[in-house]
């Protein structure tokens, strides 16, 4: 019958793609949620807001700052 001649696919390496694929797989899933963690960590030390208590934008830079940028 037809069924009799599959193919045979039964080399040396056959199945030996599955197992390093789901380690490989799992690696990254770990290393994914580690940086995820991580991530999280920082977030949680950022400010809510970068504003300062009194912001005016329009306010020229005084000579105090301006020479505390070390240029001079």
């Amino acid at each position: 019958m037809l069924a009799d001649d599959a193919p045979r696919h039964t080399g040396p390496d056959f199945g030996k793609a599955s197992p390093m694929g789901l380690l490989v797989i799992v690696l990254l899933l770990l290393a994914t949620v580690f940086l995820i963690r991580s991530m999280n960590r920082q977030l949680k030390k950022v400010p809510e807001s970068f504003d300062r208590d009194n912001p005016s934008p329009t306010r020229p830079p005084t000579k105090e700052r301006a020479t505390s940028s070390g240029h001079g």
